[in-house]
């Protein structure tokens, strides 16, 4: 992957703040798609995503849960849609259990992004998720798209 690619990621990961995620939900699978803050981990290779055990895509946020995200520019009414810069992973979930180190730096992390969220990460019903992308695709605009296989993803905790 050129580095001007895992630039242009960067950029997605770091300007825009909500992903989509696109789930199925247990027990019949049905598909739902839901909006959340995110951040990248401390590695720059996953996304940290926090949610209320009450809301319903909760639901479909277990261990090992297959999901699917989405990050795309910000649209306005001078660009062309089809050109959005944009990028979707697969993603396998895993919950953070709360007061570990690892979920301590990422509500440390999640705080200095967002520090409204500071009273619903207090909350016991809200629960932290990392979701590990396995593949991909960045689309660049319309007919630019590259596949990002794992190894690619891996590069993506690269200084860009």
């Amino acid at each position: 992957m050129l580095k001007s690619t895992i630039r242009d990621l960067h950029s997605l990961f770091t300007e825009q703040r909500v992903l989509s995620l696109a789930l199925t939900l247990p027990p019949d699978g049905t598909a739902y798609a839901g909006l959340l803050p995110f951040l990248m981990n401390t590695g720059g290779t996953a996304f940290l995503v926090r949610a209320s055990k009450l809301a319903r895509h909760s639901k479909g946020l277990t261990a090992g849960a297959r999901v699917c995200v989405l990050i795309h520019e910000k649209d306005d009414e001078t660009k062309d849609p089809l050109q959005l810069k944009r990028v979707t992973f697969e993603c396998t979930v895993e919950p953070l259990a709360r007061d570990t180190p690892e979920w301590t730096a990422g509500r440390e992390r999640y705080l200095a992004r967002f520090p409204s969220a500071e009273l619903t990460l207090g909350l016991t019903d809200f629960q932290m998720y990392r979701l590990v992308p396995e593949s991909g695709m960045y689309v660049a605009g319309f007919g630019r798209a590259i596949a990002l296989p794992p190894e690619d993803i891996a590069r993506l905790g690269e200084q860009a």
